[in-house]
């Protein structure tokens, strides 16, 4: 099945789907003109083949195969995508058949990955996502380590260079595994200090393109890159959130999520993955407007799983309800909140949603602080909701919503508690 795309003055890009049954083919292949999209280049052309199987050799068939080349030959197409993992021999066979570069799909996530990263820590695991798709494929011709090395200098006595590449690649990655252990040791001791600080946190997760990080903007102003593009923002970022009920969370924004994610991909991500799991509460952002909603929530909800997150509460955050008439009439089911981030609308809601998930109660208290320990007002002021202040002659008498450890430390400034 040959299907046509309007064509911009940019890279033009053949995509090819196998359609054997495995995955729902053509909701995958949409999602693929998405990703070459954000990779900068224009899908203009789709292909479609029914199998039970890939071919060995070029992965469709000879017949196909041709229709392919004699496209790219007519229309100057200068890149084939084929939406599945494809093997050094079938990217080498196609290819010279062809004439057209070929990458697959989980080359094309690799090179958003590579476009998107910004952080030193981000950067690192791109690349090493990047080396380990290569080693297995290091004995294809097409494969070029230039860039990794081997050369006068470099070589071992005896060594071929396929070895000498293997061994350049494997010392390479042992050095960023190094890097990253370094950095998630920094990134635990972070954590831990805030629990023992009694920090709440909130994770945003969820599939890319659903809203993340324009809701993360609106909620904090953290600036953070809000584009109409799959993977936007790689990097976590963190900010500080009150709620209206005077607690204060930190909001952590995730990488997205996005179908059969390559695992190199999940791996090499996993510790900024596991800022979910090790959140109090978890913010599952979809957007409600794509006819794959509940697809993308519970594909959301299995990677969760995955990694561990079976006791926190999730809230599922329906985004995207300005463009969907009359659902903010609809009813909702469980812990679910429906909002747009653009308009603003649902937001109070949420709030209250993350206020009741909270993983503590929230004491209203009386205190009558003497004058000598007037240091912990600047504290209960910088954490908690001040109702009343008042000066009096046996010291600071306070009224005021308070959370988490520092509960423990006003105990002994308790007047009476208050509901």
């Amino acid at each position: 099945m040959l299907i046509h795309e309007n064509i911009i003055n940019t890279e033009k890009a053949l995509l090819i789907s196998v359609d054997t049954g495995e995955f729902d083919a053509i909701n995958s292949l949409e999602e693929l003109k998405e990703l070459t999209r954000s990779a900068g280049a224009e899908p203009s052309i789709t292909l479609t083949q029914k199998r039970e199987a890939p071919d060995p050799a070029t992965c469709i068939g000879s017949g196909m195969i041709q229709e392919a080349s004699k496209l790219c030959s007519e229309l100057e197409i200068t890149l084939i995508i084929f939406d599945r993992e494809l093997t050094p021999t079938q990217i080498r066979n196609i290819e010279n058949i062809t004439d057209v570069r070929v990458i697959d799909r989980t080359m094309l996530i690799l090179d958003i990955f590579a476009q998107r990263a910004r952080s030193k820590e981000g950067k690192l695991q791109v690349e090493l996502a990047q080396l380990k798709y290569i080693m297995p494929r290091l004995s294809g011709k097409g494969i070029s380590m230039s860039r990794l090395g081997a050369g006068i200098g470099t070589r071992g006595p005896g060594e071929t260079k396929l070895e000498t590449d293997r061994r350049h690649v494997r010392r390479r990655m042992e050095t960023i595994k190094s890097q990253l252990a370094n950095v998630e040791t920094r990134r635990n001791q972070l954590r831990a200090r805030r629990r023992k600080n009694g920090v709440i946190t909130a994770a945003i997760v969820g599939y890319t393109n659903a809203g993340k990080s324009t809701l993360m903007n609106l909620l904090t102003q953290a600036g953070v890159l809000a584009e109409n593009k799959l993977f936007a923002t790689l990097d976590p970022t963190s900010r500080a959130l009150k709620l209206p009920n005077g607690v204060s969370i930190m909001l952590i924004d995730t990488v997205g999520l996005v179908r059969r994610l390559p695992h190199h991909l999940v791996e090499a991500f996993k510790s900024t993955l596991e800022e979910a799991a090790l959140a109090d509460i978890i913010l599952n952002v979809c957007d409600a407007s794509n006819p794959e909603a509940k697809l993308h929530l519970d594909t959301t909800r299995d990677l969760l799983s995955q990694l561990g997150c079976t006791s926190q509460p999730i809230i599922s955050i329906m985004n995207k309800c300005d463009l969907i008439p009359g659902i903010k009439d609809t009813p909702t089911i469980g812990n679910t909140v429906k909002i747009s981030a653009t308009e603003g609308y649902g937001i109070e809601n949420l709030l209250h949603a993350i206020e009741a998930n909270l993983p503590i109660r929230i004491q209203k208290l009386n205190l009558l602080i003497p004058f000598s320990d007037a240091s912990i007002i600047s504290e209960i002021y910088k954490t908690s909701t001040v109702i009343k202040e008042e000066y009096t002659e046996n010291g600071i008498n306070l009224v005021a919503l308070i959370e988490g450890n520092l509960i423990n430390k006003a105990d002994k400034y308790i007047v009476r508690k208050t509901k």
